[in-house]
């Protein structure tokens, strides 16, 4: 995305006429230019304009082929974005030429009419804010999206996503004497091989109504943060095939571009977010599709190469192969259980290891609190009533771990699993599961001072766990047996942490790299 500068390709009269303001007194301040539109700035709107090209995918070569696209963009994004995009308007010469929006003349372009946001607050922008929190509710809020999304019927499956593969080496290959021959040819070849494995996979999601009408293009550069809530805009509305897929190829790409970024911890929590939400719709399906994950973000990481070579920025779209090829590279399932009584810093634990264990987004967090919410059909840190917590109910939640870690496992996912564990039997269950598996397991019992349990869980806000003092005293009274699990009374400082890492395995904590595409 670049500023200023001519708006090469569009018509000199109407560049004018958008500049000195389009018949208001207001004039431009400037112009946005990205592969496929150019977007004018005045102080409270933007007119964004698609630019007459046809890459494969899209086709802009006609303005009838331009408003088109301008109507289903307005339409398409009026569910998540209604506060931004307002109207299209026709762009019409009169007789004597004058331009004029929806004039009686001829239509010689299009544009859309957008409320002007402050480009700051886009997340691209604004890497901090995804913290933990933000980045739980964030992952939340897409699943949501998704489950609320028509179902897709132009895409999906094997043959959807094989569009896709065929457009990334067609336009790849296009920019191959700038990004190396031998590189694109390695990266094709080993997403072939992926898909290859996978392919019986994403048809048999799509049977099962993984499909659907999604945002297409959700990556960082296209979610607003305004009032403390994400916004989605600017979704494919060019092309159905790239629109209406799987749910996790839309989430793939928020993921990819994350760890991309820097910022791993940030998207392990939006994973598991919007995993914990997808399965209170979907099911146990939703776990399943995990072994499809690396290649929809090595295809999400190469679309981002063709698009950053298009625009001229070889060295970024060389980083985006890598970590497609990364994406890509053998990641070993193994799980890790994190036990010890209320407060002792299970949770706390888990999302710090859960980025360091597997590759990119990381394990999947299996926390029985939150277990517990999804059998009871409540939101995560909506109180349960005390039945909900009968030993009969424990043996269900307990039994639920065990049964998604198994799907995990089997999808290829690393996964922590994070609970009390306070009885022998539930302990050997979750050994039971890495056994049966084939998957390294470790076990880890977290300890601490009982006035150090209190305060911990008097402080939680907004969280999944309902535990309380009264609960921590039934806790205490009970003797957890033979305990051969790693013991820990310190593992959440940064020597603790330091301490688990070659045990565990765990890759080193990475910096922000904020210089993508």
């Amino acid at each position: 995305m670049t500023a200023g500068g001519g708006a090469a390709g569009l018509d000199p009269d109407i560049e004018a006429w958008l500049r000195a303001g389009a018949g208001e007194p207001t004039p431009c301040e400037r112009v946005i230019e990205t592969s496929i539109s150019w977007i004018f700035l005045f102080p409270e709107r933007a007119l964004k304009l698609k630019k007459p090209v046809d890459l494969g995918f899209l086709d802009f070569t006609s303005a009838d082929k331009r408003g088109w696209a301008s109507r289903r963009e307005l339409a398409f994004n009026r569910s998540a974005a209604p506060d931004i995009y307002r109207a299209v308007h026709a762009i019409t010469r009169a007789a004597d030429g004058r331009l004029a929006f929806d004039g009686a003349g001829t239509v010689v372009e299009w544009a859309v009419d957008m409320r002007r946001f402050d480009e700051d607050a886009v997340l691209v922008n604004r890497l901090a804010a995804v913290d933990g929190a933000f980045a739980d509710s964030l992952g939340r809020g897409i699943a949501r999206f998704h489950a609320l999304a028509a179902p897709g019927i132009a895409g999906g499956g094997a043959a959807g996503l094989r569009f896709v593969l065929n457009s990334n080496a067609h336009l790849l290959r296009g920019e191959a004497a700038d990004l190396g021959s031998e590189a694109v040819e390695r990266l094709l070849a080993v997403t072939e091989a992926a898909f290859a494995a996978a392919a019986t996979l994403l048809d048999r999601r799509q049977a099962q109504g993984f499909v659907r009408c999604c945002h297409g293009d959700l990556h960082l550069g296209n979610i607003l943060l305004e009032a403390g809530s994400p916004i989605l805009f600017d979704c494919i509305e060019f092309n159905d095939r790239l629109r209406e897929i799987d749910v996790l190829y839309d989430i793939a790409f928020l993921l990819m571009d994350l760890a991309f970024r820097g910022v791993p911890e940030a998207a392990n929590r939006v994973l598991n977010g919007w995993l914990d939400e997808a399965a209170r719709v979907s099911g146990p399906a939703v776990w399943d599709g995990l072994a499809a994950l690396p290649l929809f973000q090595a295809v999400r990481a190469t679309v981002r190469a063709h698009v950053n070579a298009l625009e001229g920025r070889s060295e970024v779209s060389r980083r985006y192969m890598a970590a497609a090829e990364g994406a890509l590279a053998p990641s070993p399932a193994r799980l890790i259980a994190i036990g010890g009584l209320s407060g002792s810093g299970k949770s706390t634990l888990a999302r710090s290891v859960a980025p360091r264990v597997a590759a990119a987004p990381g394990a999947v967090i299996l926390r029985s609190d939150e277990i517990r919410k999804r059998l009871a059909g409540r939101s995560p840190t909506e109180r349960l009533p005390e039945e909900a917590y009968s030993p009969q109910a424990s043996v269900a939640v307990y039994g639920e771990m065990f049964a998604v870690a198994r799907r995990c496992l089997a999808a290829g996912r690393a996964v922590v699993a994070d609970a009390v564990f306070l009885r022998a039997e539930e302990r050997r269950g979750i050994e039971d599961v890495a056994r049966e598996a084939g998957a390294p397991f470790h076990g880890l019992w977290l300890e601490a001072p009982v006035e150090t349990l209190l305060d911990r869980i008097a402080g939680r806000r907004h969280d999944a766990s309902d535990a309380d003092a009264r609960v921590l005293a039934l806790q205490s009274r009970q003797e957890p047996g033979p305990m051969d699990w790693l013991r820990r009374s310190d593992a959440n400082t940064p020597d603790g942490i330091g301490d688990l890492e070659r045990p565990l395995g765990l890759s080193p904590r990475s910096g922000a790299n904020q210089s993508g595409g």
